[in-house]
């Protein structure tokens, strides 16, 4: 990832300026020191501008609980009792962490909230936020595990080192198979066409299943597995880091060293993303295409 900066003051000639260090502040903190993508929730107050210093939640993703969601953004779509923090402001200076919440949630428009006439859209849809918060994640892991790997590369890999990236290759697996996903208390819908088109995007199978397939009823997608396996990010890890990870996530899939921590995953979860990613994902490992046989 490159980071650049493009200034806000109106000019006859802008100019994307590449930026170096400063960035990294937010851009690699909390991510092995590797170059991330960052989803903030912040309290702002009445300017937008947020109390960086005591509200900071990092980088948000899909483990994160849906009350804590969204703190400086405008977010619109339906969902039930839940509550976020989006649409709302700290707007009493002597309480600058206290968010007015009265009118933020559950809004199908944006109307009144800011001069929609300037922007493509009126809304702000929550299933697009949401997978754009899951995507981020599923993205910073492997840039991470590449940036380390390659540090670690340089000055000789040991068995320890490998042990250390394994660590974190059956985190990607984790995050990648949804085990940690926070859950949804009511149903979620969007307002605009994204559920739909994103839907639409995705490879499918001869059944017609695909993993990017919303449920939005509990969780966020049908399907535990992520369609980031489908992305240039994945295919791109090196080699070496690559096969570990078809070989853990397939290790978890078939139940042949799936432990504590994925218990949450069921048998016809299993046996479906496997059918899925062998009808779909082109260069698999022979090992998964050779494998039709019922899950353990």
């Amino acid at each position: 990832m490159v980071f650049y900066t493009l200034s806000a003051e109106k000019t006859d000639r802008p100019q994307l300026r590449r930026r170096g260090t400063e960035c990294f502040f937010c851009h690699a903190m909390g991510n092995k020191g590797a170059p991330s993508l960052v989803v903030a929730s912040v309290i702002p107050d009445a300017a937008g501008v947020p109390a960086y210093v005591t509200t900071f939640i990092g980088t948000i993703d899909h483990r994160e609980p849906f009350e804590q969601r969204w703190g400086g953004w405008y977010v619109t779509g339906t969902h039930g009792s839940q509550k976020h923090r989006g649409n709302a402001v700290a707007s009493d200076p002597f309480r600058p962490l206290d968010l007015e919440e009265t009118g933020t949630q559950n809004l199908t428009t944006l109307a009144g909230k800011v001069d929609t006439s300037k922007y493509l859209a009126e809304t702000s849809d929550i299933v697009a936020l949401m997978t754009l918060e899951h995507q981020v994640g599923a993205a910073n892991r492997p840039n991470a595990i590449t940036f380390q790997y390659n540090r670690l590369r340089r000055d000789g890999m040991n068995d320890a080192d490998w042990m250390q990236i394994d660590g974190e290759i059956d985190d990607l697996t984790g995050y990648m198979l949804f085990v940690d996903e926070a859950r949804l208390a009511a149903p979620v819908k969007g307002t605009s066409t994204f559920t739909k088109t994103f839907t639409e995007r995705g490879p499918r199978d001869s059944r017609g299943r695909s993993l990017r397939v919303f449920d939005l009823q509990t969780r966020l997608f049908r399907y535990p597995l992520s369609y980031m396996i489908y992305s240039d990010l994945f295919d791109g890890l090196p080699t070496p880091i690559r096969d570990r990870v078809y070989r853990r996530l397939y290790q978890v899939i078939i139940g042949t060293e799936r432990g504590e921590k994925y218990a949450v995953l069921s048998r016809a979860e299993c046996q479906a993303i496997l059918e899925i990613v062998i009808g779909t994902k082109s260069n698999l490992p022979r090992y998964w295409e050779s494998n039709d046989g019922p899950i353990g």
